[in-house]
């Protein structure tokens, strides 16, 4: 009797200890250098609904102040993401997740860091689970079609900000 309570107890924690293993996470880190000082970069492309003539999507805050908070939709309703971290150069987001549907953790961090006076990075690093999809040809086409977006954005920002 004591080894089949015992063994009913473990149970639940093997299935959470195999559901917990099966996250797969990827980070994608891309930086581009600016001719302009990281204050000036971050004043032309950091607005948290920037993105929109960064990337080419619309955006709507529809909660907060531009600050931790904050929730920007983006792609008429689509997408939902909140800022959770920000300073006077950076903030960062994660879209939440949605009943019924796979959730990836997805999160991005974008930065202006100064390399000198005059000139700065913009550095985007995204994060997510890529463990839903079929097979790792899958995985690595999905990781290179974000990493082609977010270059492309980084691109504009880099003209935009130069400017």
């Amino acid at each position: 009797m004591k080894k089949i309570l015992l063994s009913l107890l473990a149970a639940p924690a093997i299935l959470l200890s195999s559901t917990a293993m099966a996250q797969e996470y990827v980070t994608i880190k891309m930086e581009i250098d600016v001719a302009r000082s990281a204050e000036q970069t971050w004043a032309a492309v950091g607005d948290y609904c920037e993105i929109s003539e960064w990337l080419g999507i619309d955006c709507a805050i529809t909660s907060g102040d531009g600050g931790i908070g904050t929730v920007r939709v983006l792609a008429s309703g689509r997408i939902t993401e909140v800022m959770v971290a920000q300073t006077p150069l950076s903030y960062g987001y994660t879209q939440p997740s949605v009943e019924g549907q796979f959730y990836n953790l997805y999160h991005g961090f974008m930065e202006a860091r100064a390399v000198d006076a005059n000139s700065s990075k913009l550095i985007y690093t995204l994060m997510l689970d890529v463990s839903n999809l079929a097979d790792q040809a899958a995985k690595d086409a999905d990781v290179t079609r974000r990493r082609a977006t977010f270059e492309r954005a980084l691109g504009n920002m880099k003209t935009m900000a130069e400017q």
